[in-house]
């Protein structure tokens, strides 16, 4: 069997001095389909309710639970966390899908007075604080890339991309911070 180690597209990337743009932390990552039904399983293994409101997040600790549509979430914990096993007992013989995609996203970290601004630069959401508030969390489109777009604090956001279009983000930021 082949060891494979994960490709960190940012690893020794430094954004431009006074850019307040970083790479985010190393999550497991869960894709999570079920239905009302499982909720309860679901909560009692998480630790916490899902979110059942549009776009909204909720966490306990370390655990951050994304609601991307009526029946989705993405699930982000700490590497080495427990989440992944705990969910598939809790939802042993239930219908539902929870995919591993830890691999196939990385985290950037947006946190800066301009942020609204620099991320407008790809973005075509209202991203002020009534339209956009904190703790809201959508998929959208950056410039050519899918995103996951959480706010985090008023001047704090996380991006989730893919990997293959971190550098294409992280550049098109990069741009809006220097002009």
């Amino acid at each position: 069997m082949v060891d494979l180690v994960p490709h960190r597209p940012l690893e020794g990337v430094q954004a431009s001095p006074g850019l307040g743009l970083s790479a985010g932390p190393v999550f497991a990552r869960y894709n999570l389909r079920a239905s009302e039904a499982v909720l309860p399983r679901i909560a009692e293994a998480l630790g916490f309710a899902l979110p059942q409101t549009a776009c909204r997040s909720a966490n306990l600790g370390a655990r951050y639970a994304l609601w991307l549509g009526p029946d989705e979430w993405l699930l982000l914990c700490p590497p080495g966390d427990t989440l992944g096993e705990a969910l598939r007992v809790a939802l042993s013989g239930a219908p539902h899908s929870l995919v591993e995609v830890s691999d196939r996203q990385t985290a950037l970290i947006v946190s800066d007075p301009r942020a609204v601004e620099l991320i407008s630069a790809g973005c075509p959401l209202d991203l002020g604080l009534r339209a956009f508030p904190v703790g809201m969390c959508t998929r959208t489109l950056f410039g050519k890339a899918e995103i996951v777009l959480w706010r985090m604090g008023e001047a704090e956001f996380h991006i989730e991309v893919w990997r293959s279009f971190t550098g294409y983000v992280w550049g098109v930021l990069e741009a809006a911070g220097v002009s």
